[in-house]
Formats: structure tokens, C-alpha cells, sequence
């Protein structure tokens, strides 16, 4: 299982279109994901407010596009050296296909910190 931190807004429109793209697929050629124990960090750094958002739990064996397991990528080199130390990251490559999403959990910032959910998968 793989996961990624959408907005609710984009999560409606994907269901609506018949697949999810996010902004980096434009900008980087592929959609940021992570595993389990990478989602929190990643939530902290780059997700500060955490209104409506969900963590999209996805089933990588479902993925139609190419998925790769590869070094954080930033903009911010300083940042992605922070991060690397939690390993390599699922990069996908393509738009995601809606029925490789298992389940899309509520994702809130609360308390100055994300945590995941008790029912994620």
C-alpha cells in the first residue's frame, strides 16, 4: 500500500472525471506518493495547515501507470536532503486510475502535527 495526500476539492473532481492527477505530474512528470512510515513526515513539511485533505490508500498492484521507487525530489535541495533520510519514495508516472484507491481517509492537522489514521489500511 501506497499513499498520497490530495485536497478533498481534487478527490471530488477525479471521481467526477474518471481519474486523479495532481499538480506535479504537470510540473515534475509524476505524482508524489509515500509509504506508510514516510506520510507523516512529509504531511508536517509540506502540509502545515492541513485543511481538507485526504490520504488516498492506494493498492500499487492495481497502478496502470508506471510506478517508481526513487530519491525525494524538491525543489528546495536542502529540503530533499532532509528528507532522504527516510528512504526512497513511490513516484507515479501517470495519472491514477481510480480503482487502484482502496480508501480515502480524512487527513487533519490537529494539535500542531498530523497523525495517521486508526483506520487506515
Amino acid at each position: 500500500m501506497i499513499y498520497h495526500i490530495a485536497s478533498r476539492q481534487a478527490w471530488l473532481a477525479a471521481q467526477e472525471r474518471g481519474w486523479y492527477s495532481a499538480p506535479t505530474l504537470t510540473s515534475d512528470s509524476f505524482i508524489h506518493c509515500s509509504k506508510r512510515d514516510q506520510v507523516l513526515r512529509v504531511a508536517n513539511d509540506f502540509y502545515g495547515g492541513g485543511a481538507n485533505l485526504l490520504l488516498l490508500c492506494i493498492d500499487e498492484s492495481k497502478l496502470k501507470a508506471e510506478l517508481r521507487w526513487e530519491a525525494p525530489a524538491h525543489p528546495d535541495s536542502d529540503v530533499a536532503m532532509a528528507t532522504s533520510s527516510v528512504g526512497l519514495f513511490p513516484h507515479l508516472y501517470g495519472q491514477l486510475n481510480l480503482d487502484a484507491v482502496v480508501q480515502a481517509v480524512e487527513f487533519r492537522n490537529s494539535d500542531g502535527g498530523f497523525a495517521l489514521p486508526a483506520d487506515l489500511p
